[in-house]
């Protein structure tokens, strides 16, 4: 049996290291390293470093383990223990020098994820947790807020970048989640969208066509600061089913029928 604490903390330091390489080149970097891997979809050396780095401090940890990244460097699938990483969550901001970005590591057993971290390096905070334990924030416990009703919550989202099949509704629930809470906000970093929920900035997130390695350490984190989390008809096929919708369990149900109204109606 694995000791999750032990592990979490190790990759508290591997997501630190990634961190410090990604503040550096950020220093120097220049928008001729800019590759493109769709429409609106960008990567750099940098995004394909961090996951190296990611990587090659990852696999002693558990060397039985498989590793799931976005760029792709070393997947490897199909094994009981799965790591999911983002390297660098929120490229678009990076390479336009905005915060926030973030790095977002997370472990998978058996389809369930036990351990999460993210780390988001412009405020120099990491967010963690693993099964069975308290989310962590700078190792201070955090939890999600107490708002009741969405007249006094505000949401976060993200916009799509390719996948505009569903845009229309995601206009509707933009214009009643305006109109009817206290603001709606888009950072462009999933994994922080989820951090900042689970430490009660946000009340409620949602989002479509987004990755496992965009939601799986926060969604874990959420969790575990006592929030609830679910697909947007409110089904557990959030990490790779491409929508999530989340928020503390006061105003989950209300939240939850209304991203279903708007969404999926």
């Amino acid at each position: 049996m694995l000791n999750l604490k032990n592990i979490c903390y190790n990759v508290l330091d591997i997501a630190c290291s990634a961190g410090e390489f990604i503040r550096k080149e950020r220093e120097g970097f220049k928008s001729e390293s800019i590759e493109k891997k769709g429409l609106h979809d960008f990567v750099s050396y940098v995004d394909k470093g961090s996951e190296e780095l990611i990587f090659s401090k990852l696999e002693p940890l558990i060397p039985e383990a498989g590793f799931l990244g976005e760029e792709n460097t070393h997947t490897v699938e199909g094994k009981s223990y799965q790591w999911i990483v983002d390297p660098l969550d929120g490229t678009t901001n990076f390479i336009h020098g905005l915060f926030p970005y973030s790095v977002s590591i997370a472990l998978m057993h058996k389809q369930e994820i036990v351990l999460g971290v993210i780390y988001e390096i412009g405020a120099d905070e990491i967010f963690f947790s693993w099964k069975n334990a308290p989310a962590y924030c700078n190792h201070k416990i955090i939890s999600v807020s107490k708002t009741e009703k969405l007249q006094d919550a505000l949401i976060s989202t993200g916009f799509p970048y390719s996948n505009f099949s569903r845009l229309k509704p995601f206009l509707n629930s933009m214009d009643f989640f305006m109109q009817n809470t206290h603001g709606l906000r888009r950072l462009g970093s999933a994994a922080t969208d989820l951090a900042y929920l689970a430490r009660g900035q946000f009340d409620g997130f949602y989002e479509y066509d987004l990755q496992a390695w965009d939601v799986a350490a926060g969604a874990l984190i959420v969790k575990q600061a006592g929030g609830l989390i679910g697909d947007f008809s409110g089904g557990g096929k959030y990490i790779f089913g491409g929508e999530i919708v989340a928020a503390n369990s006061n105003l989950f149900p209300e939240f939850l029928n209304m991203v279903n109204k708007t969404m999926c109606r």
